[in-house]
């Protein structure tokens, strides 16, 4: 392979993973821009989990065995069973210089072992009926973070010393793009998360609100909005200092967070100050009001604040079509207001009153108690 050959594979490489848009698509880009690039047929992208002790496979492209899927969900080696990158994988190298890539064959054994030793590499070439493989490391802001792995057919080329040295200079250029979608992914975890508590923002709710209704417009899916505030939090804050107040707020959003586990796939949100959410779709309104329930009871127990005002609001009641966002909102909004005002130990509920529902007329048709600017600006979209 030429040198113009391989810069173009550098080049290509590079444009694939720059162009993915999400962390599989970065993966699938750098393994099939790599094979590609070494002249293989088949590569797998693989992650080191620390913590267990394992590397995990992310991708495998090109030819595949009937073992091997091209996103793989539990596809892994324990790292032990791998001596050869042991040292790499404990950073023995950091020392001095940049781990390079190797090769292996379907020929073995490796050189120096006792008799009888099949290297697993080598077992694996032979199982999935590969005459050799390149393996590159990939170092992350200095440590090591997986490998990149490229295999030929038994009757190819054998990868050479070549090979492997621009394999490390694809490892690197993988590397890059690597932490170049990490950056723009903890960007966007960053823009979409409550620095206090960890859960989502007001702009999630946003966009995962308006994505919720179209799909319940398009489908009839079940969309359900919890809409909760946090009382006595003015007064912890005035009486025992705002680390106090913040305190609280991290304890109920780590309820709030329990409680939306009870609805598979729900959004646990703090719209800001003392204002929280929850956005469930597909579970039944029923489902919704027992952990808005179990919301409201431990949210009763904390030692600070004075419990939670609910209100919930669920497609799945009657209450009228929704064709927006905004109205769902409303109706939650109304109950929560409804809950607070009457100073309810339980969640208010949208609809379930007759067709004379208070809420709904509240939310509908805003009166002096409910202005028609609302109460609070995140509801005035659209």
């Amino acid at each position: 392979m030429g040198e113009d050959s391989r810069l173009a594979g550098v080049v290509a490489l590079a444009q694939g993973m720059a162009v993915a848009h999400s962390s599989r698509e970065v993966w699938w880009a750098a393994a099939n821009g790599a094979y590609r690039a070494l002249g293989g047929s088949f590569a797998a992208l693989s992650v080191w989990e620390r913590e267990l002790g394992r590397l995990r496979v992310l991708v495998n492209v090109g030819e595949r065995a009937e073992d091997e899927e091209e996103f793989p969900g539990d596809e892994a080696y324990p790292v032990h069973q791998f001596a050869e990158i042991t040292e790499f994988l404990h950073e023995r190298w950091a020392e001095g210089g940049e781990p390079n890539a190797w090769v292996e064959t379907a020929q073995g054994p490796a050189a120096g072992r006792r008799p009888g030793y099949v290297h697993q590499r080598v077992a694996a070439l032979r199982r999935r009926g590969r005459g050799c493989c390149v393996i590159a490391p990939i170092v992350l802001h200095g440590r090591a973070w997986g490998e990149l792995y490229v295999a030929r057919p038994v009757g190819a080329p054998v990868f050479g010393r070549e090979d492997a040295d621009f394999a490390t200079v694809l490892a690197s250029v993988v590397a890059a793009g690597i932490a170049q979608t990490e950056r723009l992914e903890e960007v966007r975890r960053l823009a979409f998360t409550d620095a206090l508590t960890g859960l989502a923002n007001r702009r999630a709710v946003d966009a995962c609100l308006d994505e919720a209704v179209e799909r319940h417009r398009r489908d009839g899916v079940v969309v359900s909005l919890v809409v909760c505030d946090l009382n006595g939090l003015k007064r912890v804050n005035d009486t025992r200092g705002h680390a106090v107040g913040d305190r609280l707020l991290e304890r109920f959003g780590s309820i709030l967070s329990l409680c939306g586990a009870m609805l598979p796939g729900a959004l646990a949100a703090r719209l800001g100050g003392d204002e929280f959410c929850l956005l469930a779709v597909g579970p039944s309104a029923d489902e919704v009001v027992r952990a808005a329930g179990e919301l409201c009871r431990r949210a009763a127990e904390l030692e600070l604040g004075e419990g939670v005002a609910c209100g919930v609001a669920s497609t799945g009641d009657s209450i009228g079509p929704v064709g927006s966002a905004r109205r769902l909102f409303r109706l939650a909004d109304a109950a929560q207001y409804r809950a607070k005002a009457e100073r309810a130990a339980r969640p208010v509920v949208a609809g379930r009153q007759g067709p004379d529902d208070p809420v709904v007329r509240l939310a509908d048709e805003p009166s002096a108690e409910q202005p028609a600017t609302e109460r609070r600006r995140f509801r005035g979209r659209g």
